[in-house]
C-alpha cells in the first residue's frame, strides 16, 4: 500500500479536501519546473515558439526532437551544448536509448531530461545581461529570481534549497503551496508569463514529457489540464475554473501516479471517461495480470477516512 498525502483546491485556491500531511515540507522536484519557467520570462527571454517554452517547464525523454530543440534554444542564445550544466544521461525514452546503447552512443548533456530548463536558464541569463557561468549558483541572480518567485507563487516562504538531480537548486514547499502556485497559472490573466507558460504546456505537450507518457496523454485528453510530474512520487495537476490537487507518495514509487491523478482530477470534476485509461494500474507476475493498484476509497469519494 502506498501512503503519502493529497490536497485538493477549488478554483479560488481554498482547500477543498485532502490527505495525510500536506503543510510539511516536501521537495516538489520537477513539479516546480511550470512556476521557474515564468521567470524565465521576467529576466527578458523570448522563446521562438510555444514548444520552446514548454521544454523549459517540462521533463523531456530525450527523444530526437526533444534534444534538437534544446539545442536551438541555445544556439539561439550564442551558446552550444558545452554551457549547459545538467549532467550527461541517455535518454529516457525506451526506443530512443535502445538505438543509442545498441550505436555505441555515450551520455550526453541534452539528452537529460532537464537540458531544455537549463537551455532556457542559459537563454534567459544571456537575455538579462547576466553571467552564464555560476547559473547553477544559488547566489546568481536567475535562482534567487527563481527562489522568490516559487515563494511567492506558492504564498508561504521557501522551506529550504538543496541541489537537485540536474545540479540546479531544488526547492521545498508544502503541498499546499505546490498546488497554489500551480494554479496561479492556470488562472492568470491572459499575455502574463504565468498563462503564457501554461498555455505553452497545454498546447505542445509532447515536449513536456514525450510518446507514452502520462503528463502528455492526460493534457491530451483533459481539456484545460495543465500536469507537471516530479521524481519521488510528487504530482500537480490544474484545470482552469475548476481547482488544481498536488501529491506526494512517501515511498517515491511510480506506479500509484496514475490512479491518484484520475482520483484527483475527478474531484475537480473531471469526467469519469476522461480519465478511464489512468484509472487502474494492472500488476503483473508470470505471463498473466495478478493484481492492481488503484486510489483508495476516501479519494474517490466512498468514504471520509484519510489514507492514501
Amino acid at each position: 500500500m502506498h501512503r503519502g498525502a493529497l490536497v485538493v483546491l477549488g478554483a479560488d485556491g481554498s482547500v477543498a479536501s485532502s490527505a495525510g500531511d500536506v503543510d510539511r515540507p516536501v521537495l516538489p522536484r520537477s513539479s516546480n519546473k511550470p512556476v521557474q519557467a515564468t521567470t524565465y520570462l521576467d529576466a527578458g527571454w523570448s522563446p521562438g515558439s510555444p514548444e520552446e517554452l514548454a521544454i523549459a517547464a517540462g521533463s523531456h525523454s530525450g527523444e530526437d526532437a526533444h534534444r534538437a530543440l534544446a539545442a536551438r534554444i541555445l544556439a539561439a542564445a550564442g551558446l552550444g551544448p558545452d554551457a549547459l550544466g545538467c549532467p550527461p544521461a541517455l535518454p529516457q525514452h525506451e526506443e530512443t536509448r535502445a538505438r543509442w546503447l545498441t550505436d555505441g552512443r555515450a551520455p550526453e548533456r541534452p539528452a537529460m531530461n532537464c537540458s531544455g530548463k537549463h537551455a532556457a536558464m542559459l537563454a534567459a541569463c544571456v537575455a538579462a545581461g547576466w553571467p552564464t557561468e555560476g547559473y547553477l549558483d544559488r547566489e546568481h541572480p536567475l535562482q534567487q529570481a527563481i527562489e522568490a518567485r516559487l515563494g511567492e507563487a506558492a504564498g508561504e516562504p521557501v522551506a529550504a534549497v538543496v541541489v537537485d538531480g540536474c545540479g540546479a537548486p531544488q526547492h521545498a514547499l508544502s503541498l499546499t503551496g505546490l498546488a497554489r502556485s500551480v494554479l496561479s497559472l492556470v488562472e492568470a490573466p491572459e499575455g502574463s508569463p504565468g498563462r503564457r507558460v501554461a498555455d505553452a504546456m497545454r498546447a505542445e505537450p509532447w515536449y513536456v514529457a514525450g510518446s507514452g507518457h502520462e503528463d502528455t496523454d492526460l493534457m491530451r485528453a483533459v481539456p484545460g489540464a495543465l500536469v507537471k510530474h516530479g521524481a519521488d512520487g510528487v504530482h500537480v495537476a490544474a484545470v482552469p475554473g475548476r481547482g488544481v490537487l498536488a501529491f506526494k507518495l512517501d515511498d517515491g514509487g511510480q506506479r500509484g501516479r496514475t490512479p491518484l491523478l484520475a482520483a484527483g482530477l475527478r474531484r475537480l470534476g473531471v469526467p469519469p471517461e476522461a480519465v478511464a485509461p489512468w484509472v487502474v494500474t494492472p500488476v503483473t507476475g508470470g505471463d498473466g495480470v495478478v493484481g492492481e493498484i488503484r486510489a483508495a476509497a476516501s479519494l474517490t469519494g466512498r468514504d471520509r477516512t484519510t489514507r492514501v
